[in-house]
């Protein structure tokens, strides 16, 4: 499953969509010649070890020696390895949470982490191939400061467990590729290229002000107190200063550190009928200093209570297909969803997948006036800095720029070192989770337009659409929760968008009408081809992508866009009731269950009842929000350990969506 999700920054959605991301290179080459160039190569491991890139940092120093050591011991074992490499993730994190003016979670927290990549065989075929990809990983925690002994140890350890399990695995591969038919991508399961000695240079930020940044969420959270129909509000503020180190026996030695810095504000409520209602903002910046003032915070929250109250008196939409437009945001997590996840290039080569535009390439995806891009080297665009930047991706491949469609025509995907097909090497795309082998991913997707109209004509160029077309109404999305796709052939080539704030149209001059509960469905090929114009203003979602390679920080940037059809369907949603008894400090408000609606409580032994009934359902009611409350709040501090692991929190997805469902990616918004 592929998702996206949201963090903006005033001067991460974006999807509602936010957090760093990876780029690669991409080469293309012929199947036969990549081929040739990776059967010359030795079964072994090369002998050359990992230049010092770092000479002064004591962990690289243990991670290239006991690299060295591993190396030269077992390229004497049979099978033997062609391919190791170590990495190691430290991540220091503060994460500070807050509620109704109180703060629910306050807590700093280290984590080093090392990543053993084992691939034995060759190049050709190695234990990673088809499904057994996942052998070439193992991970554990590595210690803490620069005991030589200490680390060296855990290496050793991990690169045994590494070779126990990738040894049989690759047996296993071989039996498996004699006895099945032919693939029809032959391509190897590695490509080579060329070794990369970096070391960036340490990130020095203004000096973090905890105890004022805890006093302004308490007092930024208390604005949700006074709104009696916000069941659930919080603030979250997330610190992180990472750094990783990767080696490998190819000879690439590289350090790369970072700083992001996360708030994230949400709120939540529930429609009479069970639906739950969720608003989340999302800013992101190097540093605390970096977010926006206290004044604008405020202001934020406030309108997230004041959308949430709308919402619930929203009636909700009826299934419908005609004209819409989706707003910038809303467009952008979109094309994530729909077609970034289907340019990925090991779902080229994945049997089991739908290879929606394997064989599409130098054809007409798109109409002509639409070009897309995916560019991780690009750091910021329209004053706001971009999640899915990075220098480096996870395969010591340095971050590209790709020029995926050009007015409307495909030419290339985004390449990890698996090849494809008429594409033999990494374009700096190879992105992963910590404890997860990388595939391609998306980095900073940027949809490009030569077929514009001014923002603020587009909403008559729908009510124009509506009109010709001789429907009631047409439907504009404004802001986007997230999504997900289905890529696999077992199950129906569709995607499904989470919009919030979504808008009837009315082409007989009657007033925008709010509706809720509403979800933007269908199939790439279809929905792709309905574009008929869009705006002449870019806009970003910054967010998290969760698929089989993990969770990684992702933007899309795209124009507002105008279709002439877009189906919707009615969202599934839970049916429990809202709080029976309303909040502390509003007591005289009536009670909002339907059930007490329209009675009154006299003192008879039956209302006596009623109240006691209440009273139990209200101590439910409440433990079950503590509940969700301290599963949140240690789901943020859990973020504080497992870094950008954590960092799709926010993107809720209801369980009962999951199920049957396999193989899914999406976009969320960012924590």
């Amino acid at each position: 499953m592929k998702t996206i999700s949201d963090s903006r920054h005033s001067p991460r959605h974006s999807l509602g969509v936010a957090a760093p991301s990876g780029g690669h290179w991409l080469a293309r080459a012929t199947a036969a010649s990549m081929l040739a160039a990776l059967l010359i190569q030795p079964a072994g491991i090369a002998a050359d070890a990992p230049a010092d890139a770092a000479s002064t940092d004591q962990v690289m120093k243990v991670m290239s020696a006991e690299l060295k050591r591993a190396t030269s011991d077992l390229a004497k074992s049979d099978p033997a390895p062609y391919y190791i490499s170590y990495t190691v993730y430290e991540q220091n994190s503060i994460v500070l949470a807050g509620a109704y003016g109180s703060l629910l979670t306050n807590t700093a927290a280290r984590r080093r982490q090392a990543d053993v990549t084992m691939r034995i065989g060759s190049p050709a075929l190695d234990n990673t191939h088809g499904q057994s990809r996942a052998s070439g990983m193992i991970s554990g925690s590595l210690p803490f400061g620069t005991d030589s002994d200490a680390i060296a140890r855990v290496l050793w350890e991990l690169t045994d467990r590494g070779y126990k399990r990738s040894s049989p695995a690759f047996l296993n591969v071989k039996t498996n590729t004699a006895v099945r038919a032919e693939e029809e991508d032959k391509s190897p399961d590695f490509s080579k290229e060329s070794a990369v000695l970096h070391t960036g240079e340490e990130i020095k930020l203004p000096d973090f002000d905890r105890s004022a940044w805890e006093s302004e969420i308490r007092r930024i959270s208390a604005v949700f107190r006074k709104y009696p129909e916000v069941y659930f509000g919080s603030v979250v503020l997330q610190v992180q200063n990472a750094k990783e180190r990767m080696v490998t026996s190819e000879g690439t030695a590289i350090i790369t550190p970072s700083v992001s810095t996360r708030l994230v504000m949400e709120a939540q409520t529930r429609a009479d009928d069970g639906m739950d209602l969720l608003r989340v903002e999302t800013f992101q910046a190097p540093s605390a200093k970096g977010l926006p003032d206290e004044k604008e915070l405020t202001a934020k929250a406030e309108k997230m209570a004041i959308d949430l109250d709308a919402l619930r008196k929203a009636p909700v939409a009826e299934p419908y297909a005609g004209p819409a437009m989706l707003s910038g945001r809303a467009a952008a997590v979109f094309f994530h969803e729909v077609l970034g996840h289907r340019l990925e290039g090991h779902r080229q080569r994945d049997e089991d997948e739908g290879q929606t535009f394997t064989k599409k390439v130098g054809q007409e995806v798109l109409p002509k006036f639409l070009s897309i891009v995916d560019d991780p080297t690009k750091t910021e665009m329209g004053g706001m800095k971009l999640a899915g930047a990075y220098e480096f991706d996870n395969e010591g491949v340095p971050a590209q720029r790709v020029e995926v469609i050009t007015d409307g025509i495909l030419k290339n995907f985004l390449m990890s070192r698996m090849p494809i097909t008429g594409f033999g090497h990494s374009n700096g795309h190879g992105r992963d989770q910590p404890g997860l082998m990388p595939t391609g991913r998306q980095g900073n997707l940027i949809v490009s337009s030569s077929q514009t109209v001014p923002e603020k004509d587009m909403r008559q160029k729908l009510i124009d659409e509506v009109k010709k077309q001789g429907k009631p109404y047409g439907l504009y999305f404004d802001d986007i929760q997230g999504g997900f796709t289905l890529t696999t052939r077992q199950l129906p080539q569709a995607f499904q968008v989470l919009p919030v704030i979504v808008y009837k149209i009315y082409s007989d001059g009657r007033p925008d009408e709010l509706v809720r509960g509403v979800d933007i469905v269908g199939t790439p090929l279809a929905a792709l081809t309905r574009i008929i114009t869009t705006g002449d203003q870019q806009h970003v979602f910054n967010g998290v992508c969760g698929a089989e390679s993990g969770n990684v920080p992702v933007s899309a940037i795209a124009p507002a866009m105008l279709f002439s059809e877009m189906e919707v369907q009615k969202r599934a949603h839970e049916h429990d009731r809202p709080p029976i008894l309303p909040p502390p400090g509003f007591e005289n408000l009536p009670i909002s269950s339907a059930l007490f609606r329209g009675t009154h409580f006299r003192r008879s032994r039956r209302c006596q009842k009623r109240r006691a009934y209440a009273r139990r359902e209200n101590r439910v009611q409440r433990r079950s929000d503590s509940r969700r409350a301290a599963h949140r709040t240690g789901a943020f501090q859990k973020s504080a350990e497992d870094g950008p692991a954590a960092d799709a929190l926010l993107h809720r997805i209801p369980r009962q969506r999951y199920r049957g469902l396999r193989h899914r990616s999406g976009l969320r918004r960012n924590p």
